[in-house]
């Protein structure tokens, strides 16, 4: 497989689009933004590899958004930056970073692109860290009032938006695998927030429709558990972290209820009137993204909080995160949402790509054919989706810009084009060519 000719089988109204967040390529030493928790986590746990930089992304937005078009993509899904818009406290208004998202989405307009902004991608501002991050429901009631402030001043520039990116990663990774900023390692804390984070969502789309008619939807990351093996405690095993890393977002999103088997472990770990909050959380969004990468090799693990698997990863060809190549779990997932979630919620694939050790040769060719081929596998998935009669709405490639790969520094290159991290030169790769030849 050495091209993308796959995408000429998609429908002409199928979005084609690519994505970013304002934390991983904006630079927050730029425009009068503030410190996020991102920030302190760099200082204490990367020797302070940070994205005081990033990709510049801040000055050098009409040459990204050019490229963009370059390519024949029709949909640029970015963040808006928590910190940027309040960067001192919960009311004052940063006018530079106004200034900026609504030059950005100037921008994005008047190349015909179609904005799709996403409010929370994990900068949240560092005051925060003092009065409990997300395991404050404070927190989320403030979080409603920033939705409104973006809803406010830009709700005619774009049609969908999205709450949260990525619950799972701001809750169980960041605060059970310590992964992650702010870096815990607490099962109580990953539970209270992935409630809590949640209710962000809910309380964030009453705000937003309280100011408008844009359509809401959230974007959710899945990951496939695959068995060890038929042991019956190896499945068991894969359906506990099935229902921690996937259910547990999805089910109160459309079903008002979390799933069993985990809350069978984490429900006393919750606030006490978290049913009533569920019919906050689980009113009707327009559109639902996925986020998919790969799967999970999970084995039956004997532990003393009750989180009794562990993760590996198999035999398949994997990428440079060491992540393998499943492209059929994002069909698995997309399949889901329809069968057992709603069959005719629009859904968009709102992250799919590879880090992939890119080099550049003598004449600056940056050859990356395993990315190609990583397109390539997911979006025929894709196809097939469409072909059952799945509403799947447009798909996104990540990332558009080599950026800050969070816990990774910038080690790890998602691109479509490579950045020099010195100079912010932009070099398009062959995964780019290769859309730019069939969209």
């Amino acid at each position: 497989m050495n091209n993308l000719s796959i995408l000429k089988k998609f429908p002409t109204d199928f979005i084609f689009g690519t994505a970013t967040s304002s934390y991983q390529i904006e630079g927050n030493s730029f425009g009068g933004c503030g410190k996020s928790i991102w920030d302190e986590f760099a200082k204490k746990r990367l020797k302070g590899v940070d994205g005081q930089k990033a990709c510049n992304h801040f000055n050098y937005f009409k040459e990204d958004i050019k490229f963009i078009k370059e390519a024949g993509f029709k949909a640029y899904r970015f963040s808006f930056s928590w910190p940027r818009i309040l960067p001192i406290d919960h009311n004052t208004i940063n006018t530079e970073g106004l200034d900026f998202y609504s030059r950005l989405l100037d921008e994005i307009l008047k190349n015909d692109l179609e904005p799709f902004p996403t409010l929370y991608h994990w900068d949240l501002p560092l005051r925060f860290s003092s009065l409990g991050g997300w395991e404050n429901q404070d927190t989320c009631k403030r979080f409603a009032d920033f939705s409104y402030i973006i809803s406010e001043k830009y709700s005619d520039k774009f049609q969908k938006i999205a709450t949260i990116n990525e619950p799972w990663c701001v809750s169980w990774l960041s605060h059970y695998l310590g992964e992650h900023a702010p870096g815990l390692t607490n099962l109580s804390s990953a539970v209270k927030t992935m409630h809590n984070i949640l209710l962000a969502h809910g309380m964030s789309l009453q705000a937003l429709r309280s100011n408008g008619n844009n359509e809401i939807g959230i974007v959710l990351n899945n990951e496939y558990p695959e068995p060890f093996n038929e042991d019956p405690k190896n499945i068991q095993a894969a359906k506990l972290f099935d229902n921690i890393y996937n259910r547990w977002f999805s089910d109160a999103i459309f079903k008002g209820s979390y799933p069993e088997l985990a809350l069978n472990i984490l429900e006393k770990y919750l606030p006490k009137n978290y049913n009533s909050q569920l019919k906050i959380i689980s009113h009707p969004i327009d559109w639902i993204g996925i986020n998919y990468y790969t799967r999970s090799v999970i084995k039956y693990l004997n532990a003393d909080d009750g989180i009794d698997y562990e993760c590996e990863r198999g035999s398949l060809k994997k990428t440079d995160m060491g992540w393998e190549l499943y492209p059929k779990g994002l069909s698995y997932f997309i399949e889901r949402i329809h069968q057992e979630y709603s069959d005719d919620i629009p859904i968009y694939v709102t992250e799919n790509g590879m880090a992939n050790n890119d080099q550049i040769s003598f004449n600056e060719v940056i050859e990356d054919q395993d990315r190609v081929e990583y397109f390539q596998l997911h979006l025929k998935e894709i196809l097939d989706c469409l072909k059952k009669g799945i509403q799947v709405k447009g798909y996104f490639a990540w990332s558009l810009l080599d950026n800050y790969e969070w816990a990774f520094g910038y080690e790890k290159r998602f691109g479509l084009i490579h950045v020099d991290f010195e100079t912010f030169k932009r070099t398009p790769k062959e995964s780019f060519n290769q859309f730019s030849k069939y969209l």
